[in-house]
């Protein structure tokens, strides 16, 4: 039975110059840090609205936070913010300034939310999961 000889040749890396493997470190090192969010700092991930109903839109938001020690994911200013996380295990949602500078916030009866009521009586209506 005759043996496969290997080539001692098809085992070692390819030879390249250190500049290129410098520029592949670096290319691999910037792609991994632009990747991470900032601490403190939140990106809407996906956003989807539904306006079948008449006089009635439902809005669903996903969003990715780098939050600091204890804070979580939570809205100031109808945009996703790092919140302090003790507001979110009280349910206190007014207390992380969720609505508008016009806009007042009312808590909702059963906590699960909250309202932003507008000037002109338009209210808005967000339930946390």
């Amino acid at each position: 039975m005759a043996r496969l000889s290997r080539r001692k040749d098809a085992t070692r890396w390819p030879r390249m110059s250190s500049t290129f493997w410098a520029v592949l470190l670096l290319t691999a090192l910037l792609l991994l840090y632009c990747g991470q969010l900032a601490a403190g700092t939140c990106e809407i991930v996906t956003l989807d609205r539904d306006s079948s109903q008449p006089r009635r839109t439902i809005a669903r938001q996903t969003a990715r936070c780098a939050c600091k020690k204890g804070q979580i994911a939570g809205t100031t200013r109808a945009r996703p913010a790092c919140v302090d996380a003790g507001i979110v295990r009280k349910k206190q949602w007014c207390e992380m300034v969720p609505c508008l500078e016009d806009e007042g916030c009312d808590l909702l009866v059963n906590k699960s939310g909250w309202t932003c009521t507008q000037p002109g009586g338009r209210v808005k209506t967000t339930t946390a999961l």
